[in-house]
């Protein structure tokens, strides 16, 4: 109920007692009363005619950086006492710097401007309104209104600088690149030895095989490098990214997808991606930094789902052929073994880069016996899971989020990894 109403109620109840008992020291209560209600509608705020304006000092930053918010308000009708303005803020932003509250009086036609500064986490944030609360000096009638205002704030996940992602998959595009095509021409890495051929180059004659052939000439063969198709798959299951004590892996996951992508854009391949959380979502394939620019929008974005598991997951074939790498980032569950290894037996080249939970939560365990205990077998757990996809030929990437991803991807993933290291669970594909 309104102070109004309750103050009307009581002045009401007042008078009918007075009346009643024809008393009339009882009546003479309810004249300050009275009064107090008059002035309070008498000095009460009049319509609101407001206008608001807002304006960002960068409209894209990266976690941690310092954003000005500059509002101005505008009254179009007669003056205002005493409003209260609050712009509220998305969730993951927070002020660091001034107030994003102010309360001003406003003059017949006059305008307020004021700024703060914040920052926030990765996402993208958007700015609907102002909330106005207008009320006379008693309290008694209050007024409240939103002024629609426009603004958006994406905060872009940051980018470990990687050099190169060693990969290797069964198929490349006809574009030349980095990648080996596993076909002799042009290129760096001796592919065999052919007969000469007219055209020939004197400098590629291979003379110890031509002078035990005899008459015949033998030139070297180099293989051919081209780009390749990569599909990233960026694991938001909320099951597999938050451990006890609402702590998540995912940023982590998120710097890692992108990081990767950045790194094979550069090198001219075709990249796409598709983050798994609540539903598929995908940013189909590109090239260059059009698509490095949508990925990072992409990745902004992204949010954790409830998906239970990896059994729908689907890879169109129209956008990556058989043959082609996918790059899974995920925490893994034990249960995803099988839909992983079905991408193998159905010709993709697949790599696993897995942020640790188990060092993840071990590192913020008490240090006790018992937990100790218990994250020993945890980690073996987990090494088991990890021999066991590495035992497909999957190239594995055990990653500790205690050591940045950039470290990580140099000891790890800056060389080729062959089918013979990749079942190797003892070195192969440590983070």
């Amino acid at each position: 109920m309104s102070r109004i109403a309750l103050l009307a109620v009581l002045i009401y109840f007042i008078i009918l007692t007075g009346v009643g008992t024809l008393n009339g020291t009882v009546l003479s209560l309810a004249l300050p009363l009275v009064v107090y209600l008059l002035a309070g509608l008498w000095r009460g705020p009049e319509k609101l005619d407001l206008s608001a304006e807002r304006i960002l000092s960068s409209e894209r930053v990266k976690p941690g950086e310092k954003v000005t918010v500059s509002l101005t308000v505008t009254n179009h009708g007669g003056a205002l006492g005493e409003i209260l303005i609050h712009d509220p803020l998305p969730v993951f932003l927070e002020v660091v710097e001034g107030s994003n509250d102010r309360l001003v009086r406003l003059p017949a036609h006059g305008s307020i401007s004021w700024s703060y500064t914040l920052q926030g986490r990765r996402g993208f944030h958007l700015f609907h309104k102002l909330e106005v609360n207008a009320e006379d000096g008693f309290g008694l009638v209050v007024k409240r209104k939103s002024l629609p205002t426009s603004g958006q704030l994406v905060v872009l996940p940051p980018v470990a600088r990687i050099r190169r992602i060693a990969i290797r998959p069964r198929q490349t595009r006809v574009y030349s690149g980095l990648i080996p095509a596993h076909q002799g021409g042009a290129g760096i890495e001796f592919f065999g030895l052919r007969e000469y051929q007219a055209g020939d180059s004197p400098h590629h004659i291979n003379w110890r095989a031509s002078a035990r052939q005899g008459n015949a000439l033998f030139s070297n063969e180099y293989e051919q490098e081209r780009v390749a198709d990569v599909g990233i798959v960026l694991d938001g299951r909320s099951e597999v990214n938050y451990l006890k004590g609402n702590l998540s892996l995912f940023e982590d996951s998120v710097i890692a997808a992108m990081s990767v992508a950045s790194a094979l854009l550069s090198e001219s391949n075709r990249v796409g991606l598709l983050i798994y959380g609540d539903r598929a979502r995908w940013t189909s394939p590109g090239y260059g930094k059009r698509q490095r620019e949508r990925i990072l929008q992409s990745l902004a974005m992204a949010r954790t789902g409830e998906s239970q598991n990896f059994r729908s997951l689907f890879i169109p074939h129209r956008m990556f052929p058989a043959n082609s790498q996918i790059i899974i980032i995920s925490p893994l569950h034990a249960d995803d073994l099988p839909v992983i290894a079905q991408l193998k037996v159905s010709g993709y080249q697949v790599m696993v880069i897995s942020p640790d939970p188990v060092s993840f939560e071990a590192s913020r365990l008490e240090d006790r016996k018992s937990l100790k205990l218990s994250a020993r077998i945890a980690r073996l757990e987990r090494e088991i899971m990890l021999r066991r996809l590495r035992g497909f030929g999957i190239q594995v990437v055990n990653w500790n989020t205690s050591t940045p991803f950039e470290q990580a991807a140099r000891t790890s993933l800056s060389r080729p990894v062959t089918f013979l290291r990749a079942m190797q669970s003892g070195r192969g594909g440590r983070g």
